[in-house]
């Protein structure tokens, strides 16, 4: 980028924002299969913020690692202004991530992230970013958060660190969305810590965005949403079920815990869902099992017994009725 580049003509009319100093920077460092979406909409509300107000607020930098060009999750090329490098003394730094999050940050990545970190930067993650940040070292006891699908796989590989389901987190130095959307958010909120809530509201409204209702707010539409039902025990039931994956309960404790009877809990299912309890939550392992089959190195037998699965080979076997393809064969036509 340019300096001349930071500030754009808009056909809104300008908002005078009282501010003064030097505009703050924003470094984005992507990793290779980095998310277009998230990136682009984290760094379209700083361009706005500015264009609205005909003011240089923010700059913003990409970055790679060696400085070449990397390919994002789309295929497509993104080229940087700039290999790693110090960033300034109130910048704030982002790594952003996308698929296969566990194996893109390389050495000098998670270097320049302790570096930056001991001098004090504010550093977050956008969607799988958080992955890079932990191996790092660099996620303690804050509240963080990643894209929902990573969330399975990135307690896998760091039992100790557990993601929230929100949009996204600011704890302290740490900030951390789950991409997409929720990267807006983040922008519109630190926006409007700096410059006022009017500001955000009409970057907001020049992106089309409509605020979520805040740090809090879940990634995923809850249960009622998706089923179309708010039957408290048909909510109760799968909110059990994804609570015991690894140790999957059998009918009979299901019914027990949710003090109900087994025809009343196979009637609730055969009305709203249209398949048994038992498919329901077989359908449930087995998503987590493909979602640790994309995101962590771990064997099919581990993956297998993080499951609910017993037997390695009963395991492929509904594996590959499920997704068309065994766990072994899975992998390694995505590699």
């Amino acid at each position: 980028m340019t300096e001349d580049n930071f500030v754009q003509k808009g056909a809104s009319a300008t908002l005078a924002v009282p501010h003064s100093g030097a505009p703050q920077d924003f470094y984005f460092l992507l990793l290779p299969k980095a998310t277009m979406l998230a990136v682009a909409a984290a760094i379209e509300p700083l361009r706005i913020a500015n264009q609205v107000t005909n003011s240089k607020l923010y700059r913003w930098y990409i970055l790679t690692e060696d400085g070449a060009p990397i390919r994002c999750s789309n295929g497509m090329m993104v080229t940087p202004d700039m290999a790693l490098q110090p960033m300034t003394s109130e910048a704030l730094g982002f790594v952003c991530s996308g698929v296969e999050p566990q194996s893109t940050a390389g050495d000098a990545t998670l270097n320049w992230l302790r570096r930056e970190s001991r001098f004090g930067r504010a550093i977050g993650g956008i969607c799988t970013g958080a992955f890079a940040l932990a191996q790092a070292g660099l996620i303690r006891d804050q509240a963080f958060t990643l894209h929902w699908e990573n969330q399975p796989g990135f307690q896998e590989s760091f039992p100790d660190l557990t993601p929230s389901a929100n949009t996204f987190e600011i704890s302290g130095a740490l900030m951390t969305c789950g991409g997409g959307n929720a990267a807006t958010d983040l922008m519109l909120n630190l926006i409007e810590a700096r410059h006022g809530k009017q500001l955000a509201i009409i970057v907001a409204d020049m992106c089309l965005h409509v605020r979520s209702g805040g740090q809090a707010t879940p990634q995923k539409s809850n249960y009622a949403v998706a089923i179309g039902s708010r039957n408290q025990r048909l909510l109760n039931a799968l909110q059990l079920m994804q609570s015991a994956i690894e140790d999957p309960l059998t009918i009979g404790e299901l019914c027990e815990q949710l003090d109900i009877s087994r025809r009343q809990l196979e009637r609730l299912f055969s009305r709203y869902l249209a398949q048994s309890p038992m498919h329901v939550y077989f359908d449930m392992r087995l998503s987590h099992a493909f979602a640790l089959m994309n995101e962590t190195s771990m064997s099919v037998t581990e993956i297998a017994l993080a499951s609910g699965f017993n037997s390695s080979t009963h395991f492929s076997r509904q594996f590959k009725r499920k997704f068309g393809a065994s766990p072994h064969f899975f992998r390694k036509g995505w590699s």
